[in-house]
């Protein structure tokens, strides 16, 4: 799925990422966990296409992102590939299935595909009672959720999540874990997890850890 070689970047003198070799397999939950400061949130938005390294190839579900001009890159990245942040990022102004189903008009779908994609991914996550909700009226776990199925709405080949877990109580970050392993089961989806959460790394199906900007073997 994922294919990188001889990632850099560098931001004025810092050097961050040193030459990062990576191999995702399709289908795969996948954790890249390391201290703060050795590179991960760089090294994931690189492998999210929202930002270029200064050299390095990178190749997602076969097709190379650095190649394209940024108007190809922004089509790309919202028919491919899907994100989720520690802070979920949902407009304040629009309930719950609006949100989800913003990436899906951007995209020039259907108006009615796009709304019952968004109805199945939000009943499969269990907020059929939520969708006219707004974010201020939903809990912590429920907010991440919706973002979970925004990220999923274009069937993206990948979702790229920094920190998922890292606002949420030990109950609702058990329940994330288990909502990313039964997206894999379900819809064979491919998940790139930037964590602190060693037990959750543990569970995953590949760890990669990094130190100083490198993938240490």
């Amino acid at each position: 799925m994922i294919i990188t070689e001889n990632i850099t970047k560098s931001f004025g003198a810092l050097k961050v990422l040193k030459g990062v070799d990576l191999t995702i397999e399709k289908g795969k939950i996948v954790s890249i966990v390391g201290t703060s400061g050795a590179g991960k949130t760089t090294l994931l938005q690189i492998l999210g296409t929202l930002s270029r390294p200064d050299c390095g190839s990178l190749h997602i579900d076969g097709k190379n992102p650095l190649g394209m001009s940024e108007r190809e890159l922004a089509a790309f990245r919202n028919e491919s590939i899907g994100f989720v942040f520690q802070f979920h990022h949902l407009l304040p102004e629009f309930s719950a299935f609006e949100n989800v189903c913003l990436p899906g008009y951007i995209g020039s779908k259907s108006k009615l595909e796009v709304e019952n994609r968004a109805r199945e991914l939000l009943g499969f996550l269990g907020l059929n009672d939520r969708l006219h909700h707004k974010p201020n009226e939903l809990s912590g776990g429920e907010k991440q959720r919706v973002a979970v199925a925004r990220a999923l709405i274009n069937n993206p080949a990948v979702i790229f999540a920094d920190e998922p877990t890292g606002n949420l109580d030990s109950k609702n970050q058990d329940e994330l874990h288990d909502l990313f392993f039964s997206l894999r089961d379900e819809y064979g989806i491919t998940l790139v997890i930037v964590t602190h959460d060693r037990d959750f790394a543990q569970m995953s199906d590949v760890i990669f850890e990094i130190k100083d900007g490198v993938i240490l073997k």
